[in-house]
């Protein structure tokens, strides 16, 4: 990386710790910041508060889902752009479906494949 660029900041937010733990390894293994959260509700708060440069997103969490989450944060102007990433089980078209209507800007599906994390990852914040 660049010594004159700024690292960029991720925010996983998974409710199963050994995801979280995934992820933030391969993230942070290719020279992001990651943040995490195991709690939609507090995920959610740390995306507003810490304003991450992307959010990789559980779909299936309780109380607040990643749907619902993506959905909140981006019809607020100011948290819009912050691209979005589900990565979930759930492979149906249908909840891809759902996801792009909720404002995801990718759909991966687990178990996580790492060069494709690390792909959309790239595309995307080379693209904000």
């Amino acid at each position: 990386m660049d010594p004159t660029e700024k690292q960029k900041v991720i925010l996983v937010v998974d409710d199963d710790i050994l995801s979280v733990k995934l992820l933030r390894s391969h993230l942070s293994d290719n020279g992001y910041r990651v943040m995490s959260s195991t709690d939609a509700a507090d995920g959610l708060q740390m995306a507003v508060d810490e304003r991450p440069d992307l959010i990789v997103l559980d779909v299936m969490m309780p109380i607040i889902n990643g749907y619902n989450f993506c959905q909140l944060l981006k019809s607020q102007e100011e948290y819009k752009a912050i691209p979005i990433i589900f990565m979930t089980s759930r492979d149906l078209k249908e909840d891809k479906e759902i996801g792009k209507k909720m404002g995801a800007d990718a759909y991966l599906t687990k178990p996580v494949v790492p060069e494709e994390l690390i792909a959309a990852v790239s595309k995307l914040l080379n693209k904000s």
